[in-house]
């Protein structure tokens, strides 16, 4: 009942911010002001969390090769495909929400508090909200972002900046904290500081890897990376937006979307069903389902909805295994969750720390804490798999990569894709589907398929999304339009 509560005021909280209505005084509705800065950090929390766990979670699972397109529905043809551009408003409403919902109502907070407590948990959520955007589109409004009437037109930063942007803003307000318990409404970390410092070191990590991956000060990066592992001041459990209930309109978003509104379309990908299947993975099924033609776990190559019917004439929605809707059903959304933290710390601690036996130790943790969070028995039996154990592997690097990139499946999948770009893990097949499904031998399992319909100019694989079609109507500051083949300013492989 707590639960259902409390996803209501949010909802409602949603509805009363400043963000969305143009209310203009009527007295049915409260005004900015009316609503008390307290009452407005739940609807920031959601407007991230939804972008999060919603629509990103659909399109990156996509570009992260977890989801395919059923070979008898057509809803995301086009994402399947990369068939997409400005017209496409595959980024609009993340774009809207994330600045005119969150960061938003983070400058109404900011103007009228005063504790630096409630200041710095909004600056951790502004600076989660801004490597949503770099990673999706390389450059955002910044420095000129958010001041309504007075800059209507605000210049586009590089993405670089940015990032040392919201490390400098994260870094002033942890500094000025005095010890003021925090007066926001905080449904998602219950007003533990601690907690919220350990999120802000999370995010400060995984921000100072795409700076070394870009080659921006790598080694000044590198030494603060080590140093922030070595002080190990983490969160504790997963960093989620956990409101969501069983019961009608009160459900996970990506549910609701997809399996309450929509008739299912989604199937899993290639590339993750070869993968747990090559590892002996248990997770296989947590939200994957056998095909209902041979009981069997089968993926679909990627883009291959319309060429699998050329290759193999009687493909159809049996032969492929679906996606399973149960498990997020009022699934929390994953904004950090232990098992990556602990993959980016074995990371760290194998590449600039120089120190293994850490980096295996984290190692283990992630996976482990990653089995824990889905109710999956078997971690230690798992990793001592030939293809997974550590001291067995010859690329511990790749290792971790790959169980990261298993373990944001149905977790975090914008996180996921965001890694498979910035370390090039899984890698590419230099096979094509049609190859592959025709002999299966020929493909390493894991590797990220070129879709077999690629609408790409430049092919490969999506490496950005589109810049919103409403930013560019609206700010004639939006940069030339991009291809689905540019890279954002961290993915500089």
């Amino acid at each position: 009942m707590k639960k259902i509560l409390l996803f209501t005021a949010v909802v409602g909280l949603v509805a009363l911010s400043s963000c969305d209505l143009d209310i203009n005084d009527n007295p049915n509705f409260p005004s900015p002001n009316d609503v008390t800065v307290d009452l407005m950090f739940p609807s920031v929390e959601n407007f991230v969390a939804d972008a999060v766990g919603d629509q990103m979670f659909n399109y990156a699972g996509f570009f992260s090769q977890y989801f395919e397109q059923m070979p008898e529905a057509n809803q995301y043809n086009d994402i399947a495909e990369l068939h997409l551009d400005e017209g496409s408003n595959l980024f609009d409403r993340c774009y809207r929400n994330l600045y005119a919902g969150a960061l938003q109502d983070i400058e109404d907070i900011l103007s009228r508090d005063d504790n630096t407590s409630d200041i710095f948990a909004c600056k951790v959520i502004r600076a989660y909200a801004f490597q949503l955007l770099v990673d999706n589109l390389d450059q955002a409004p910044y420095t000129e972002a958010l001041q309504g009437s007075a800059n209507s037109q605000p210049k586009w930063d590089l993405g670089k900046d940015i990032f040392a942007g919201i490390l400098q803003e994260l870094d002033e307000a942890e500094s000025n904290l005095s010890g003021q318990v925090m007066g926001l409404t905080d449904p998602m970390l219950n007003k533990n500081m601690d907690q919220w410092k350990g999120f802000a070191n999370a995010l400060r990590l995984r921000i100072y890897v795409r700076m070394i991956a870009a080659g921006v000060d790598a080694a000044g990066y590198q030494s603060k990376a080590v140093a922030l592992v070595k002080a190990n001041k983490f969160f504790t459990g997963d960093i989620t937006w956990d409101v969501y209930s069983n019961s009608e309109g009160q459900y996970n978003p990506w549910y609701q979307a997809n399996y309450k509104r929509l008739a299912a379309n989604i199937v899993a990908a290639y590339p993750i069903v070869s993968y747990y299947k090559t590892t002996n993975d248990p997770r296989i099924a947590y939200a994957i389902a056998p095909n209902e033609d041979a009981g069997e776990y089968v993926g679909q190559i990627p883009g291959g909805k319309v060429p699998t019917k050329t290759w193999n004439g009687d493909w159809k929605n049996k032969d492929v295994s679906a996606i399973k809707g149960a498990p997020a059903l009022f699934m929390p959304i994953y904004l950090f969750t232990q098992s990556e933290l602990q993959f980016l710390i074995a990371e760290i601690q194998l590449k600039y720390g120089n120190n293994a036996s850490a980096a295996k130790e984290a190692y283990e943790a992630a996976v482990k804490a990653d089995f824990a969070s889905r109710g999956v028995a078997g971690a230690d039996a798992f990793l001592a798999g030939n293809l997974v154990n550590w001291d067995k592997a010859s690329d511990k690097a790749k290792l971790i990569g790959m169980q990261k990139w298993a373990a944001l499946f149905y977790r975090n999948h914008m996180e996921a894709w965001s890694e498979i770009r910035r370390t090039d893990i899984p890698a590419t097949s230099a096979k094509s589907g049609k190859d592959i499904f025709t002999d299966p031998t020929v493909y390493t399992a894991g590797d990220m398929i070129v879709p077999a319909t690629n609408h790409i100019e430049a092919g490969g694989l999506c490496k950005r999304v589109p810049y919103p079609q409403n930013a560019r109507q609206l700010n004639v500051n939006t940069p030339p339009a991009k291809l689905l083949s540019d890279r954002v300013f961290w993915d500089a492989k």
